[in-house]
């Protein structure tokens, strides 16, 4: 199938679809299906408050709801769209198996639903780093002149996007791995693999099954497989894929880019893949401080975008362009206040053990605010890696006992302050601590490596009450 082409319309009228759960992608879905002409069925394994209003809306609109019951494949289904969350060992799933019938995520969907010359996709998923990466792309195409959006799992719907009145050029799409699992017949026109941790392995099941899904993302690529020099499993995914014949391999690296890699050369970002001649030649893209915040692993994340870009015919300096426009969302290795020569860094979206260690390289000393719920990982790497950047550490959330014996095995020699309290108020009394072990030139770093639901609704409100704590200590002059 060739760029921008399409696949086979279906005729959606009578045809009997299941779609397993309610939420941000299961209602949007059920109604696009019901439009087009679907029989649709959705089914919920809750039964609150919350999802009976759901239910009421739908069922109004003529969509029949079962609430409840996740798990009993409705009579006659010939189809199941699914929400990216439900696990695929669910009983409904194994019914579908044994049935013969078909299981499509809310991409897949998408990607069915597209009409004639619809927009191609540049897509980037790996373990960190995914939505940076994506609105990074996005402000470059936009650097471009080209119509785009960034969308996918960064919160904008792709079946809005595939759907709406709008016409794009070509859409940045964010795809998770929970994603990627259901999409079985997406072919992009190219895509990046950042890198790959463990993570969600309770979902997958296994770390191999894990990097599988996320190589899915390259299988019919058209023109780039994009993948990290520093993390081999990238580049084994882009082997192991299956792409349309002329489909280039091209990394990218913190170092000095070899030939089909983009790379740094004296702090300018550099692009020896998309150039004539590319084993003599390079073209500038961009400085590494046009880049922000320019910690390293966010200037991985510009070379990735920067490589998609380029691999859609995008000039240098629109890449440079729209770098210099991005900025980061927050969370995201936020500077929140510098007081009394100590900087603070709120890095709440560092949720496991990867993101964190990429955050604590980018600072040196720091005083480390950490802890949360641990999602079944260990830190004796990530603290072994770290130690010798590390002023002090201040401990909070459910699965704190985990980082201090870490700490212990690594790093005995550095101040660790435990606070056994795991209310929302402990945010306050850690920042407190952390500025009383930093000294002038340190970064105080909120990079929990953790989870924020044992403490707070999400890591956006545990970054709030970071910065809320920094900015009270500001105010009050206790630094």
């Amino acid at each position: 199938m060739g760029i921008g082409e399409v696949t086979e319309q279906l005729d959606w009228n009578g045809k009997k679809v299941t779609v397993a759960g309610l939420g941000v992608s299961g209602i949007p879905a059920a109604r696009v299906l019901h439009g087009l002409g679907a029989v649709v069925t959705v089914v919920n394994d809750g039964d609150d408050e919350r999802s009976r209003a759901q239910a009421a809306e739908l069922e109004a609109e003529g969509v029949t709801v079962r609430l409840g019951d996740g798990a009993t494949l409705p009579t006659g289904t010939e189809l199941i769209v699914t929400t990216p969350g439900w696990r695929p060992d669910k009983p409904l799933f194994a019914a579908a198996a044994e049935a013969g019938v078909e299981v499509w995520g809310d991409v897949e969907l998408a990607w069915r639903l597209r009409g004639p010359g619809a927009a191609p996709w540049l897509a980037v998923t790996g373990t960190n780093g995914k939505t940076t990466t994506v609105r990074m792309l996005a402000s470059i195409l936009e650097a471009a002149g080209l119509r785009t959006a960034a969308v996918g799992n960064i919160g904008v719907s792709l079946l809005d996007a595939v759907l709406g009145e709008e016409q794009y050029d070509v859409l940045a799409v964010e795809l998770s791995s929970y994603q990627l699992h259901w999409a079985p017949s997406v072919r992009v026109h190219s895509a990046a693999v950042l890198n790959l941790a463990p993570d969600h392995l309770d979902w997958h099941g296994s770390m191999e099954a894990y990097a599988a899904d996320k190589g899915r993302i390259y299988e019919g690529n058209q023109i780039a497989c994009v993948y990290n020099v520093a993390d081999k499993a990238t580049e084994d995914l882009v082997v192991e894929a299956d792409v349309e014949e002329g489909c280039r391999a091209i990394g990218f690296t913190l170092g000095t880019p070899g030939p089909s890699e983009l790379g740094v050369v004296e702090g300018i970002l550099v692009d020896r893949a998309f150039v004539e001649n590319r084993q003599k030649n390079a073209q500038e893209l961009a400085e590494v401080s046009d880049v922000q915040p320019p910690a390293p692993h966010n200037i991985a994340n510009a070379l990735a975008a920067a490589a998609l870009a380029r691999a859609f015919g995008v000039d240098a300096k629109a890449v440079r362009d729209g770098l210099q426009a991005f900025r980061p969302d927050p969370h995201r290795i936020e500077l929140v206040e510098e007081i009394e020569g100590v900087t603070y860094v709120d890095d709440s979206k560092a949720t496991n053990t990867h993101a964190a260690e990429a955050s604590l390289a980018a600072y040196d000393p720091i005083v480390w605010i950490a802890g949360g719920l641990a999602k079944g990982a260990a830190f004796d790497e990530l603290v072994e890696k770290s130690a010798k950047r590390l002023r002090g550490v201040v401990l909070i959330g459910a699965d704190r006992a985990l980082i201090r014996e870490a700490l212990a095995r690594h790093a005995p020699e550095v101040p660790v302050v435990d606070l056994d309290r795991t209310d929302t108020g402990a945010m306050s009394e850690a920042v407190r601590e952390a500025a009383r072990l930093a000294r002038p030139g340190d970064t105080v770093l909120l990079a929990p490596a953790c989870a924020s639901m044992d403490m707070f609704t999400n890591y956006n409100k545990r970054g709030e009450a970071f910065a809320d704590a920094v900015r009270a200590l500001a105010a009050t002059g206790d630094a």
